[in-house]
């Protein structure tokens, strides 16, 4: 059973007290000296729960959050700009482009996301005329995302050779050598806009339960409303909220690393709900993917590339409700085997005030 490592807390959250989940907080600069208990701490994490935090605070991280924040200055301008710049591209392919809001499902049944996202791919912003809107190009933005970009894979590249190390991983069989920087992937980063129900309307709402495609999810937001349910070994019975914790980033296991894995970590079963429905949300997430052509083995026992599994999934992400339901949830979970049932949530929420998280005796 993973260790809680701090007391429970709940926060009062549509009438009643939900979790707030703690994890584990793993040491970047650690991790970066290869440190043999930091090590067996990440390794943990992955095969206990699937996720952590991530402490960036130490000389060794502290450029991803100076990079974090003129991002998200970045995305401040960026969504503030009429659709028509917004979506100059449109969506160019599943990791590629804009999205607007109600693209895809949303966290409460009958409903579709609340939030719009700019999606800029590793290998799209390394080509000589990358194709991101002008909004971004002729501010002189796009060296933020470089930076940004740049500054995400070395961490997520760390993790994983520090995961080889940890599973004492040899050659060809190393996690990092199926994330090579000069092959194709879907690797992405993705920044979302939650926008606050009086613009988007009672039918758009949050992000819908799911696990995410990717090997490793490094993502940033200063605001509530992640919520992640820990694997049934851990006891949980219910979603519960992910506190934002300075200088730290949470990070997800992914399907393909599960895969990878041969099911050995977990992947974050996670949603995002509006904690204040009045307020702008912004988070930005990095996903690292394997390259294209590496052949995994999923949870249903078929042989598939990662870059099969990103579309199928992505197709799942955005097909109808009615046919999500009737997909397997080896689909839009991953595989991964639920223990408890969601706190359901109403379509039309009302305007609530902030709240404050309190520890349980």
């Amino acid at each position: 059973m993973a260790p809680q490592l701090d007391p429970p807390q709940t926060v009062d959250w549509m009438g009643k007290k939900v979790p707030v989940w703690s994890m584990q907080t793993i040491d970047y600069g650690r991790l970066l000296s290869h440190d043999p208990s930091e090590i067996d701490k990440l390794v943990s994490a992955c095969t206990d729960e699937g996720y952590f935090y991530l402490d960036l605070q130490g000389i060794d991280g502290r450029r991803m959050l100076a990079d974090q924040q003129e991002t998200l200055r970045l995305m401040e301008r960026f969504f503030a700009e009429p659709i028509e710049a917004k979506n100059e591209f449109g969506l160019i392919s599943s990791h590629l482009g804009y999205e607007p809001v109600g693209s895809r499902t949303g966290v409460a049944a009958g409903t579709k996301d609340g939030y719009e996202m700019l999606k800029v791919s590793r290998d799209e912003i390394q080509r000589d005329s990358p194709k991101i809107p002008a909004a971004v190009k002729a501010s002189g933005d796009l060296r933020i995302l470089e930076n940004t970009i740049g500054s995400c894979n070395t961490i997520t590249k760390v993790m994983l050779s520090c995961l080889s190390d940890g599973l004492f991983l040899q050659g060809a069989g190393r996690f990092e050598n199926q994330h090579r920087n000069e092959r194709p992937s879907t690797t992405t980063l993705s920044m979302m806009h939650y926008l606050p129900h009086e613009e988007t309307g009672p039918e758009r709402i949050g992000h819908q339960k799911h696990t995410d495609i990717s090997t490793l999810t490094l993502l940033f937001s200063e605001q509530w409303g992640l919520q992640v349910r820990p694997p049934g070994t851990c006891g949980a019975r219910e979603m519960g909220f992910v506190a934002p914790k300075p200088g730290c980033a949470f990070v997800h296991v992914g399907d393909s690393l599960r895969f990878a894995s041969g099911m050995k970590f977990q992947s974050c079963i996670h949603r995002v709900v509006p904690f204040d429905p009045t307020e702008h949300r912004y988070s930005i997430a990095y996903f690292l993917r394997a390259e294209d052509d590496t052949m995994f083995i999923d949870s249903e026992g078929r042989a598939i590339t990662a870059g099969q599994w990103h579309d199928q999934k992505f197709k799942a992400f955005t097909d109808p409700e009615m046919w999500q339901a009737m997909a397997p949830k080896s689909m839009i979970l991953g595989g991964m085997k639920e223990d408890g049932e969601d706190e359901p949530i109403k379509p039309l929420m009302e305007t609530t005030t902030k709240t404050a998280v309190s520890t349980q005796a």
